[in-house]
């Protein structure tokens, strides 16, 4: 049986992708990544979470990662909420891995109906396979399920990467982009005033960058 995993990273910041990631293996592999010492990832620090990624990889049967970028967040957020827009990426994961059974770590307040819509979306596009995936939605599924403690590692792992990459790009440590980092906060104050305008690597849409631009 194909086991699959699908947790993601970066929901909520102001700056930077979401990457969905999710991870397959069998009944034997999930001992192993257990036996790895996965777990939530924001409990592991990078360093570690980067040598896990690795052990993860080699250990799996396939991995796949969905990335949606500030820009495609904020054109979607025009049409759907985030919440459908994390469905819509869990469900392309699964387009991807289609496995027999999947646990996923549920983004809406109600873990059943994110399940649902998960299976719902997927459906449209593989509506037999729909029908004999396994599907169950948990809150803090990282915690408690292996297969998704390791999707979740990968998740985390590739954004960190994403966003290393557009601080050297445009040569300022902004801090970890989440709306509550008093770093992250300077940074869009200070760009904005000398810019007049926010980076592409912000989202738009979010009420933070409206308040800072609000603000000038």
């Amino acid at each position: 049986m194909k086991i699959a995993g699908i947790d993601e990273a970066g929901k909520g910041p102001v700056i930077g992708p979401m990457c969905i990631a999710g991870v397959v293996t069998d009944e034997a592999g999930t001992n192993t990544l257990k036996n790895l010492g996965v777990r939530d990832s924001k409990k592991i620090a990078p360093k570690k979470r980067k040598q896990l990624a690795g052990q993860i990889k080699r250990y799996i049967d396939d991995f796949y990662i969905f990335e949606i970028s500030p820009q495609q967040i904020d054109e979607l957020r025009k049409i759907m909420t985030m919440n459908v827009i994390t469905v819509t990426g869990f469900s392309r994961v699964l387009e991807n891995l289609h496995p027999d059974k999947v646990f996923v770590d549920a983004a809406d307040v109600n873990a059943d109906r994110f399940g649902k819509h998960v299976r719902d979306t997927y459906s449209k596009t593989y509506p037999e396979a729909a029908k004999q995936l396994t599907i169950i939605s948990q809150h803090k599924a990282d915690d408690t399920y292996s297969v998704v403690a390791a999707a979740s590692i990968l998740a985390k792992v590739r954004r960190d990467e994403l966003v290393d990459d557009m601080k050297k790009k445009i040569g300022i440590d902004f801090g970890s982009g989440y709306p509550s980092d008093p770093k992250t906060k300077q940074f869009l104050m200070d760009w904005a005033k000398e810019h007049g305008s926010l980076p592409d690597i912000v989202r738009h849409s979010w009420k933070t960058a409206e308040n800072v631009m609000d603000s000038l």
